[in-house]
């Protein structure tokens, strides 16, 4: 004899997803006839759907004065959480429905500076090569601990086993020097040879919030590994963000130099928006770039189109990093 289930507490104490999407369109509007509009029902209905909650819950979640109406504090806990469950739901339902359709999307996690200095500058080419295939793209600078629910096709990270069931194959490896902006460089020649840089700004990325991106590189690990001490900086003035993004755009608008990794700054220094500073340089040969991709989709059309374009990239533009 089959064991008896016991009752889901959870489930038993929803209330109804009915009153719930009435009391969401009416919290969103603050406008029980605009509610009603947007659910196409009449105005009584969302007023007897709500007061079916309120009796639910045992609390008012409405200020009610004259016509107008406020949340009340149970209210607006309610709706913040009531609302982004019909978001994630919706959403999912989305996924689903063009999954069902059999549509050719591909979804890629990648750091922001990743996403913003080398996706953005390339994929036009694979969207002219592949129209058919929708590209999702996730920017996180944390990894290992991306939404519940969220499972990208592809990774593009420093990371060899960034998830259980994924196939890691080697990329590229790490390349650094300074950059700046042309102008910058014309107002501080003493830059290419790193000797007393009175005056200099140096934009300095920092540590936070970074651990699952890659290994920290800062001015001073660079200058150490290159035997340059702190007689190399003189009066340098330091600027410090964890943004690289931000390291860029300002070295970009002439407020600095920072270090640039070159397969990020390269499309740049190719326009003439910055210049390579003087000729030393760290390779990071033993630290490499991973294309990651989930072993369950490994037969999927979109993935192997994505990964074929995007190896053939790598190494006509960084093949000195291979």
């Amino acid at each position: 004899m089959a064991k008896p289930i016991e009752p889901d507490q959870i489930l038993l104490k929803m209330p109804s997803l009915r009153a719930v999407k009435s009391f969401v369109a009416a919290a969103k509007y603050l406008n029980f006839t605009r509610a009603a509009e947007s659910l196409c029902v009449t105005q009584a209905a969302i007023s007897r759907q709500i007061r079916e909650l309120e009796v639910a819950l045992e609390v008012p979640l409405f200020k009610r004065t004259g016509r107008a109406v406020e949340l009340t504090e149970a209210g607006q806990i309610f709706y913040d959480a009531a609302y982004l469950s019909f978001v994630n739901i919706a959403q999912a339902a989305q996924r689903i429905q063009t999954s069902a359709k059999k549509k050719k999307e591909l979804s890629i996690c990648c750091t922001p500076a990743f996403s913003s200095f080398w996706l953005t500058s390339r994929l036009p080419d694979f969207v002219q090569q592949y129209p058919d295939i929708d590209i999702n793209v996730i920017s996180t600078s944390s990894m290992l601990n991306t939404e519940p629910g969220v499972y990208p096709d592809i990774f593009i990270s420093k990371l060899s086993d960034p998830r259980e069931g994924y196939h890691s194959e080697e990329l590229f490896h790490d390349l650094i020097y300074p950059v700046c902006s042309p102008f910058y460089l014309e107002e501080h020649p003493e830059l290419d040879e790193f000797v007393n840089l009175d005056g200099v700004t140096l934009l300095n990325l920092t540590p936070y919030g970074r651990s699952q991106v890659a290994e920290h590189v800062d001015w001073d690990v660079w200058l150490n590994s290159l035997s340059l001490g702190s007689e190399a900086i003189g009066e340098a003035h330091y600027f410090n963000t964890n943004d690289y993004n931000m390291l860029i755009q300002l070295a970009v608008s002439n407020q600095g130099v920072c270090l640039g990794w070159h397969h990020l700054v390269a499309p740049l220094i190719e326009q003439g928006a910055l210049v390579k500073v003087g000729e030393k340089e760290m390779v990071y040969r033993e630290k490499r770039h991973y294309l990651s991709y989930a072993e369950r989709n490994e037969g999927n059309e979109a993935l192997q189109s994505f990964r074929k374009w995007f190896l053939e990239d790598l190494k006509n533009n960084l093949s000195n990093l291979f």
